[in-house]
């Protein structure tokens, strides 16, 4: 089927005309589940939202924090207290933006019968923790006072608490429009109401989303595209194709061994650098991954600089942690002397087999039937099946891979209805908490159901200290306990390899994996 769309969708490109005046084709490779600003946590969600949407702040392409709902803003003495002063802006049906529309929103994450999955983010305002235990009930310290003023107050001082303001959950939805099809509302181009600088025209699932200038956003005289659309080609190669043959503007990903070429001889090509750690989840509830000795030798034995040299043939960096480098807290690269937890850039042999030997399974003798289940994706399966190769050759086991379309293999996954799944982390901000969050007790996103409490704990300690240099050490003890507890398999800390072409000008994608087209124009 995956085959069929492939050739169909490329047709339809190549039927296409290249460079419309004012109209932009950018590639994607994936298409999220839900396109829902507070309930969502998927990466592939962000290109929609982030075009679509705008919270109180945003960032500059430089990194800086400037406004965007908001016109200004003051922080108590004790960092505790933020109001925001909102400016004159409106929705794309004409609506005005709100204070109340970001209340609401907030306090919708908080309700767990919305399903939000990272209701855990608010937990740094007083009460939310609470109201969000009791099911949606006690008061939580956010406040509209009026149309144009939002309030809220931290349980403590959080240095990036502007940072976090610019992640998807944090932007403003519409009651109205919201409640009258809570499950739907991001599905249909009528309902679908933003704040940003585009506005969706067609949900032509399975093939494309087709936006157009938002007339009624605050800085509408600043867009210049008249039309925008993301075309969804999930293999790369074809999408390669498309961009080379001039039928299409931009493509999110290259596959991997283009690289070299492209980098040599292409004026489109770009390298981004991005916040994002590649990994697995082992399933400690399952056989054999119920035992760590396993889990350390499956980790040990793979060879993380060849599937960066080899496999991927880029410059992402071997990861043997989960917070990935360019996290810079109290002056220190997080990752500056932090512990190996036992794993190298290189395969470790001799020690992986003889963890596996003592955990029960010499040179591989009676390991167990085990699968390693994946979304369908070209460049991931081909990642896999090296890793699977490795195993093989260094372990002398034999393990399966499993691959299915995405919307099916998420639900399972979220399930933790699997032995090791393949996953990730981008950051949502541009600090260590965005990862560390992730494998707290209560996050959806913790798909392994793994619980620590000296983990919680250390996450705590981290939160609550002004002090960077405390904050730091507590975020470092915390990942050395998830890590020596070999929960996750570890692989590359990634980059982004992408093309956009040299007639589109203002165009930035962000660390965070946001493509921004608010500024973009074509030459003529």
């Amino acid at each position: 089927m995956r085959n069929f769309f492939m050739s169909t969708a490329l047709a339809a490109l190549i039927a296409a005309p290249a460079f419309a005046a004012g109209d932009l084709t950018y590639v994607v490779n994936n298409e999220s589940a839900t396109y829902d600003p507070g309930l969502t946590s998927e990466t592939f969600a962000a290109p929609i939202i982030g075009n679509t949407f705008e919270g109180l702040v945003r960032f500059t392409e430089g990194g800086e924090i400037e406004g965007a709902m908001a016109e200004s803003w003051t922080v108590s003495e004790d960092g505790r207290t933020y109001t925001f002063k909102l400016r004159d802006a409106k929705w794309s049906d004409g609506k005005p933006v709100t204070a109340h529309d970001f209340a609401y929103a907030w306090m919708r994450v908080l309700d767990p019968a919305a399903g939000a999955k990272n209701p855990s983010m608010f937990y740094l305002i007083e009460g939310a923790e609470e109201h969000y235990a009791a099911g949606g009930e006690g008061d939580v310290a956010i406040s509209a006072p009026d149309d144009m003023t939002l309030t809220f107050t931290l349980t403590n001082r959080i240095p990036y608490m502007m940072q976090l303001l610019t992640y998807t959950n944090w932007f403003p939805v519409r009651q109205d429009v919201v409640e009258a099809d809570p499950e739907g509302w991001t599905r249909n181009p009528e309902t679908f109401i933003g704040n940003g600088p585009f506005k969706v025209t067609e949900f032509n699932f399975g093939e494309s989303v087709v936006f157009e200038k938002n007339d009624e956003y605050f800085e509408a005289d600043e867009v210049s595209l008249d039309t925008l659309t993301f075309r969804l080609i999930p293999d790369q190669a074809t999408a390669l194709t498309a961009m080379e043959s001039g039928q299409v503007d931009g493509i999110e990903a290259v596959p991997a061994p283009e690289i070299p070429r492209l980098m040599a001889e292409s004026d489109a090509f770009m390298i981004v650098p991005a916040l994002g750690t590649t990994y697995a989840f082992f399933n400690p509830a399952q056989a054999p991954l119920d035992d760590v000795r396993v889990r350390k030798a499956l980790s040990m034995a793979i060879d993380r600089q060849d599937i960066v040299d080899f496999v991927l043939q880029s410059a992402d960096q071997p990861a043997i942690g989960l917070v990935p480098y360019g996290m810079t807290i109290n002056g220190e690269d997080f990752r500056d002397g932090v512990d190996t937890y036992g794993l190298d850039a290189d395969a470790q042999v001799e020690e992986a087999a003889a963890l596996l030997a003592e955990a029960g399974y010499p040179n591989g003798e009676g390991f167990p039937e085990t699968v390693f289940v994946t979304y369908t994706s070209p460049p991931i399966e081909k990642l896999l099946e090296a890793i699977q190769q490795m195993w093989k050759k260094n372990l002398n086991i034999d393990v399966e891979i499993r691959a299915t379309e995405w919307q099916v293999y998420y639900p399972e996954v979220q399930q933790v209805n699997y032995q090791i799944a393949q996953m990730g982390w981008g950051a949502d901000y541009p600090h260590p908490m965005t990862f560390l969050d992730v494998f707290l007790p209560d996050s959806p996103n913790n798909l392994a159901a793994w619980k620590s409490e000296a983990y919680a704990d250390a996450v705590d300690a981290a939160k609550a200290t002004a002090d960077e240099g405390e904050s730091l050490a507590a975020m470092r003890e915390a990942e050395s306990i998830l890590m020596n507890d070999h929960v996750i398999l570890p692989m590359y800390h990634r980059y982004n390899y992408m093309m956009m072409s040299p007639e589109v000008e203002g165009f930035w994608r962000s660390s965070l994996n946001v493509p921004y087209f608010r500024n973009a124009t074509l030459s003529e």
